[in-house]
């Protein structure tokens, strides 16, 4: 009970030297855990860890340089760059397409055959063409992974080739930033002002790139309302308000890999070059002739030379570790991708070595993580961009539609690219086992494929009474649907499909 006393009483009678051990045994931290104990082996890794902020540890200067190295490496980088276009191509794609869903307009009969969904489809998306939305959204994830977030500003412009004003100016994360602050408080953060709440209410946009000859006035910034700003990055701790790089992480080894490429090229190019070095055995005072050390002899291919008396060449060896580069070369590459949620097949943009079910396995993970990223730019920017849109185009084109301020909640969904299997076959025989078994429907499966269901039924309606008033046979291929017979198992089909390819061998159960 009177423990804490008696180590006061301790410390102040105990000599110098006592009371130093008394004192570094009371700093010593009483972990019950390994990995909170600092030892002479950890010390050295664990040296920058902190307890800061996500706030304070993602403060400007540091994202300032990480930026700036990210860019760099994306700019000098193959495989930088293929797997951030590739992210981009694989996410955005052609671009999201617009289905409105009001009920009261499902028809040309309940709303004057003004057909009020279709109407809105079709003018949207001539919008986003005049305006290339697909384009600007392909570079905000481009953005996001280099730079970590991307913004883009709502504004009118006035000489966009379409009815509807509304445009989104994109702009480097660079330019939001508040002059003369840089400690964040719990109402800013660089450029952001936040309500008690940690909602954004305001964002300060400095005229001019801090980069740009034109950057003159840095105290000047513009203050814009969040309601007309979008910013898009990811939240991985709370309380985050701005964004770090996708591939922060992989930063150190995009420099290794860089390294460990050249320095096989030097091995090869020394393997390559005629390299001799002289020796002698004869004792000092010898009959050996008097050469000068460090002294070169140049002599042309294909001739024969005899070196001076006494003197023996031998071949300098370069050692060229070709047995081990393509394998060091392929971890790289794993571990590089894997920040990014990518196989390595498609950051590596080979697929040497894969069969059907290896390359379904692998890519699971990778189309889960874009469609989250999908369903984030929907909330984040889609639903926003559309809110504002309808705001106008309900002005322009007469919609007799709700409320304006309801207009967030407007039954609608977005349609993103499908993805190609890698077996189409198979593919659609497993679907049609689906709509055999009442598993899926049809809304589901052209989903999958970035179509909406009710215009590709409409249309293949439509081709089917062509095909009868021309008098063409309609002939439908039936999948086949005979289960897989026992004797056939997984295992066997995975080495049918790596037959041609030895390097690969089917995946344990």
């Amino acid at each position: 009970m009177f423990g804490w006393l008696k180590n006061i009483l301790t410390q102040t009678v105990a000599g110098k030297g006592d009371s130093r051990a008394i004192v570094a045994r009371q700093r010593m931290v009483r972990a019950t855990f390994d990995t909170a104990y600092t030892t002479t082996q950890n010390r050295r890794h664990w040296a920058h860890a902190d307890f800061l902020s996500a706030n304070a540890a993602a403060r400007p200067d540091v994202r300032r340089v990480i930026r700036n190295r990210a860019r760099y490496e994306v700019a000098n980088n193959s495989y930088a760059r293929g797997m951030i276009l590739t992210l981009a191509n694989d996410v955005i794609g052609t671009g999201p397409r617009l289905q409105m869903l009001l009920s009261q307009y499902s028809d040309g009969e309940n709303d004057g055959g003004k057909n009020v969904n279709g109407l809105i489809e079709r003018e949207f998306a001539a919008w986003a063409k005049a305006v290339d939305l697909p384009g600007k959204l392909r570079t905000m994830r481009m953005s996001r992974a280099q730079d970590g977030e991307a913004f883009g500003l709502l504004h009118t412009n006035m000489a966009l080739d379409h009815p509807v004003k509304l445009d989104l100016k994109l702009i480097e994360c660079d330019q939001v930033s508040t002059p003369m602050m840089s400690l964040p408080t719990p109402t800013f953060v660089d450029g952001i002002v936040l309500d008690q709440a940690g909602n954004p209410v305001q964002y300060h946009v400095l005229k001019y790139h801090p980069g740009d000859f034109l950057h003159t006035m840095p105290l000047k910034y513009d203050t814009i309302p969040a309601a007309f700003v979008i910013h898009w990055f990811r939240k991985d701790r709370p309380g985050q308000s701005r964004g770090l790089p996708d591939i922060m992480p992989a930063l150190p080894l995009f420099a290794q890999l860089r390294r460990y490429t050249l320095a096989v090229i030097s091995a090869a190019e020394s393997a390559a070059n005629i390299a001799i070095f002289m020796k002698t055995s004869a004792p000092p005072g010898g009959e050996a002739a008097d050469v000068p050390p460090n002294s070169t002899m140049e002599f042309e291919p294909n001739m024969a030379v005899f070196g001076p008396e006494g003197w023996e060449p031998s071949q300098i060896k370069a050692e060229q570790p070709a047995t081990t580069y393509e394998m060091a070369k392929r971890e790289f590459l794993n571990e590089i991708a894997r920040c990014l949620n990518m196989p390595y097949n498609i950051a590596a943009g080979n697929s040497a070595g894969y069969n059907y079910s290896s390359g379904r396995l692998d890519h699971q993970t990778y189309y889960k993580s874009i469609r989250v990223e999908q369903a984030h730019l929907e909330a984040v920017a889609l639903d926003r961009i559309l809110c504002a849109w309808l705001e106008e185009a309900v002005r322009v084109f007469d919609i007799d539609l709700p409320d304006v301020g309801e207009l967030s909640r407007m039954p609608h969904q977005w349609f993103w690219d499908g993805h190609e299997h890698v077996d189409p076959a198979k593919e659609a025989n497993a679907q049609t086992q689906r709509l055999a078994s009442n598993t899926t429907t049809l809304a589901t499966e052209f989903a999958r494929q970035g179509k909406d269901w009710e215009t590709e039924l409409r249309q293949r309606a439509r081709e089917v009474a062509l095909m009868k008033e021309l008098g063409l046979p309609i002939e439908v291929a039936k999948p086949n649907l005979e289960p897989a017979t026992p004797a056939e198992p997984q295992d066997k089909q995975d080495e049918e499909d790596a037959g041609d390819n030895p390097q690969r061998k089917p995946k344990a159960a």
